[in-house]
C-alpha cells in the first residue's frame, strides 16, 4: 500500500482539498508554491500513463475543478499542471498556483507552513471550489 494509499484510506491525516469515488485531492505538503495540490486516483496505479483511458480523462477533467479554484484563491497568472511521479509510486497530478514558468521547478526549495498555515490554504481552496 503506497503513502497515497494510506492518506485516501485516512491511515495518514492531509488536508483534503475534494473527493469523489475515483480521486482525491489534497494539499502537497512539501510544496512549492502556496496551495500546491495534489491529485490522485484511488486505484493505486504508479504511472500515469498505466491509467485506462476513462481513469485518465477523467483524473483531467476532476483536477480541472480544483485547478480553476486555486487560480480564483491566489494571486497567480494561472495553475501550472505536472506529472512527474517520481517521489511515490502511485500516480498523481500536481496543481500548483504560477506566475511564471520556473514557479513549476520541482527542484526549487520546498515552503514550510504550519499546521494553521496549511489549514488556511485548504480553506481557501475549498471556499473557491
Amino acid at each position: 500500500m503506497t503513502l497515497f494509499s494510506k492518506i485516501i484510506a485516512g491511515e495518514i491525516p492531509s488536508y483534503k482539498i475534494a473527493e469523489d469515488d475515483r480521486f482525491f485531492a489534497f494539499l502537497d505538503i512539501f510544496p512549492i508554491a502556496e496551495g500546491h495540490t495534489l491529485v490522485v486516483p484511488k486505484m493505486e496505479v504508479d504511472k500515469i500513463f498505466d491509467l485506462d483511458d476513462d481513469t485518465l480523462a477523467k483524473a483531467i477533467v476532476f483536477s480541472k475543478k480544483i485547478g480553476k479554484a486555486i487560480e480564483k484563491a491566489f494571486d497567480c497568472n494561472r495553475c501550472g499542471v505536472s506529472v512527474v511521479g517520481l517521489e511515490v509510486p502511485h500516480a498523481h497530478i500536481h496543481l500548483i498556483p504560477i506566475t511564471e514558468p520556473n514557479d513549476m521547478n520541482m527542484a526549487n526549495p520546498k515552503l514550510k507552513f504550519s499546521e494553521e498555515e496549511f489549514k488556511a490554504i485548504q480553506q481557501k481552496i475549498i471556499n473557491a471550489l
